[in-house]
Formats: C-alpha cells, structure tokens, sequence
C-alpha cells in the first residue's frame, strides 16, 4: 500500500515539473520588437547606389528599421527636408553636409562615408595616359561652380599642367563626347558609363580619385556621406546603430552581386536604366567609413574645398562634434 502511494506521489511531481517547465518555456517568448520609423533621403547617381539592397530588404519587411525613403535628383530639396525635420538620415554630397554642419549650428552630423571620387577624365583617342599629357589640351567638364571644378583645378595645380577648362551640362557634354564632337571631358559617374556604352572609340584616361591617391597628402577625395540629424541621432541611438549595420551590409551586396544591384538601381530609380547601374558601381568606388576614421579621410578633402571656396561646405570646416566617434 505505501509502495503503490509512493509511485501515485512521484507521478504527480512528475506532472507539477512538466508543466513548470512548459510555463517557464512560455515566459521566454517575447513579441516581435517594434522597428523604429526612420525617414531616410537618398539621391540618384552615386551616392544612392550603396543604398540599393537595403530598399529592397526595407520593401519586403526584412530590414531591422522601417524606412520611409524618398529619392531625389535635388540636392538642395534634400537639404531643405533635413533641416525641416522631414528627413531623419540622409546621403549627400559631403561639400553639403558640411554646408548643412554649419548652417545648422551643429545640427547635422555625418555617420559615415559611402562614396569616394566618381569623377573621370575621358578621351577620344589614346594620347592620355597621365595627368602631365594634359597640358595643353581642352578639357570640356560639367560641375561649374562646384566639387567637380575645384576637384579639376587642385589637380591641375598640384601637377603644374596648364589646361584650357570649358564647361558644359552634363546632358551636352555627354551627346558631344558620344558623337566624337569633342576630344577629352570630365564627367562623373554614371555619365561615364553612358558615354563608354554608346561610344566604343572613347575609354576612361584618367581616375581622378586616383591622381588624388597620388599626391600622397594625406587625405581621400571623398565625394558621398550619410549624414542625420543630432536630435534624431540622440532619441534613437539604438536605431541609428542598425541603420549602420544594415547600410554597410547593403554596401558590400552591391559590391558583391553587380548584377542583382544594377536592377535594384533602376527598380529604386536610383539610376534610370539596369545595365549602364551594373557597368557604373565599379567606377562608383564605393566606400565605407565611420566612426573615428571618418575625419582623417575626409579632413583634407574639406580643406582643398575651404582653399578653393570657402561657401562650398559652408564658410568653415566642420568642428569635432560634426564627426561621430565610435
């Protein structure tokens, strides 16, 4: 009788620690964290096409934040809808997110850099195969008034080459260069890429972001960031860190898979047409850079620009706190 009580005891513990466990197992489920709303403004060309896969994972509910994303050929729109608190990260030219640092009184920062130099020298022949056989010539360029002219000057300068510039829009400049109209340019990309695939006779002459490398002055010619505001920045820290995450994993798939990205640019708009977004992400030298490493890469640059005029990142170099540090 005591053996039958004993085993009737112990299968009865054995039903209170079976359902214990199966309690406790279903305290550990959490909900599904809610994604932070992030209003984020990219531009066509290149300092959109790092952005492709993180859109297409933002448009299937895959990214680790919900982005509401507009795409701009407008810099200036852009500007305006960050300072107007519309957007909340943004990629930009970096002569105007520094422009943006200042006028702001500090109310920008950069988070990271995503693209380096796009800017080409072209030519319809084969006479050009360094910066010093450019004296002499006439250089036709689009970006009067901008980075491009001061880019072209600094290296005209440094290499003590003497060149006749003329500036063009981009749209001329590019019909001229495809009909053989005109002997040497400098576009950026994806310009560059248009100008090779209608016309086989004219090739890439020059990197420019190489002939900056070359000067050895310490700095990179970085052309693209991705700046966000401070106030957004200190409420959602914790979202601006994913966004980083998942912005240089979309980065590196871009890098990876030409292809697949090439269409997820025209799909985005953020290039009109696949195939000349495929051929351009290799000459887009995309980048990136955050963190601590952001300021020497970039410090020289803002200083060429401040020489060449000091209103194109907004009258002073950015201070310390425009850099985030890690």
């Amino acid at each position: 009788m005591m053996k039958r009580k004993f085993i009737v005891l112990f299968v009865a513990l054995l039903l209170v620690f079976s359902a214990c466990s199966k309690k406790s197992e279903e305290v550990v489920v959490e909900e599904p964290k809610e994604k932070t709303n992030i209003n984020f403004g990219i531009l066509n060309g290149p300092t959109g096409i790092g952005s492709a896969y993180l859109l297409e994972r933002n448009s299937n509910d895959e990214s680790e934040n919900h982005y509401e994303v507009s795409v701009s050929s407008d810099p200036s729109e852009v500007a305006s809808q960050l300072i107007a608190s519309k957007l909340d990260i943004a990629a930009l030219p970096t002569n105007l997110a520094a422009s943006l640092y200042n006028k702001t009184n500090g109310g920008i920062k950069v988070l990271a850099l995503n693209t380096a130099g796009v800017l080409y020298i072209l030519e319809n022949g084969s006479s050009i195969n360094s910066f010093e056989d450019l004296n002499g010539k006439t250089i036709y360029a689009t970006g009067q008034g901008a980075n491009p002219e001061y880019v072209l000057n600094y290296l005209l300068e440094q290499n003590n080459v003497e060149a006749t510039v003329e500036f063009l829009d981009s749209a001329e400049l590019v019909t001229r260069m495809t009909t053989g109209e005109i002997e040497v340019s400098m576009l950026p990309v994806p310009a560059v890429t248009t100008v090779l695939m209608k016309n086989e006779n004219v090739r890439i002459a020059l990197d420019l972001t190489e002939q900056w490398d070359k000067l050895n002055n310490g700095s990179m010619l970085t052309m693209g960031c991705v700046v966000v505001r401070d106030e957004f920045l200190k409420e959602n820290k914790e979202a601006v860190d994913l966004f980083l995450k998942e912005y240089e994993e979309s980065i590196n798939y871009v890098k990876e898979n030409v292809s697949e990205a090439g269409s997820l640019c025209e799909k985005f708009a953020i290039v009109p047409n696949s195939a000349i977004a495929s051929k351009a992400i290799n000459d887009a030298h995309l980048i990136f850079v955050k963190g601590n490493d952001i300021k020497n890469t970039i410090n020289g640059y803002y200083e060429v620009l401040l020489n060449a005029n000091p209103q194109s990142i907004g009258g002073n170099l950015p201070g310390d706190d425009f850099y985030i540090g890690e």
